[in-house]
């Protein structure tokens, strides 16, 4: 009698369903960033006001660059400079004032770049606007990521190119660096990005940490509507932090002493 009592016990135990996640375990770590603020782009009012905390990427230069990084600041967001660079394909009109391209001297891509920081208030980090070219480039990101470093910024490669030398080079020089998993809105349509935002859903359930990146401006509005909506399912399954919480070790980083030109 008591061996089929622990026979139907062990049946009994293995017919439940099985908790992927145990309540005891961490949450999985997730970072959304909206890029392209900083020209009074479409969806920056709305998008800011979303109950999360995230990483907005602020162009420098522009009509509401630092408006717009002064109410992400005190939204509780996180502010990174998105630095206009060259690509491979596209219009030198859809980078913007003070960008990065191949041709610059050494000395005048430092000039830039410690121009784009210092105009965006508040920002403890970088990534790139376009800049499949230029992160191709090691004698230009080598310059780019000198600036980040003696500034104390992180970088997160936005991975516009499966070419990018940026993880390559900030291993070698030390300097925190991220790299995006996905983009919500590389084509403009809300089934688009609802398919991506769903695509996240499902790598939340195989990866321990994630970063998505979406954009205001013409995808803006439908950015705010699909990320309203999924904005509980992903608290579900993780936690929703700025980039810098997913570099501890940031804090420990100084800021070089200046070098002379």
């Amino acid at each position: 009698m008591k061996i089929w009592i622990c026979i139907i016990y062990l049946l009994f135990s293995f017919a439940q369903p099985i908790s992927a996640e145990s309540p005891s375990s961490p949450k999985k770590e997730l970072a959304i960033v909206i890029d392209d603020l900083g020209n009074n782009m479409k969806g920056t009012a709305d998008i800011l006001n979303l109950p999360i905390t995230l990483t907005v990427a602020i162009m420098p230069f522009l009509p509401s660059t630092r408006e717009d990084a002064e109410l992400a600041y005190h939204n509780g967001h996180e502010v990174i400079v998105h630095l206009p660079m060259e690509p491979k394909m596209g219009k030198k009109s859809w980078l913007g004032p003070g960008a990065i391209t191949t041709d610059l001297s050494d000395k005048e891509i430092r000039k830039r770049v410690e121009a784009a920081i210092k105009d965006v208030p508040h920002a403890v980090g970088m990534n790139h606007h376009m800049g499949s070219k230029a992160t191709e480039d090691e004698r230009v990101m080598r310059i780019v990521l000198e600036v980040c470093k003696k500034h104390g910024l992180f970088y997160l490669d936005s991975k516009t190119t499966g070419k990018s030398v940026v993880g390559k080079l900030a291993s070698e020089m030390n300097i925190p660096y991220l790299e995006n998993n996905l983009f919500f809105d590389d084509i403009y349509s809300t089934q688009h990005i609802t398919k991506q935002a769903n695509l996240l859903v499902r790598k939340l359930t195989e990866t321990e940490r994630l970063i998505a990146i979406g954009h205001v401006g013409v995808s803006g509005p439908m950015m705010f509507s699909v990320l309203k909506e999924y904005i509980p399912v992903y608290q579900d399954k993780a936690n929703i932090v700025s980039l810098s919480n997913l570099i501890p070790e940031l804090k420990l980083i100084k800021k070089v002493p200046e070098y002379s030109e």
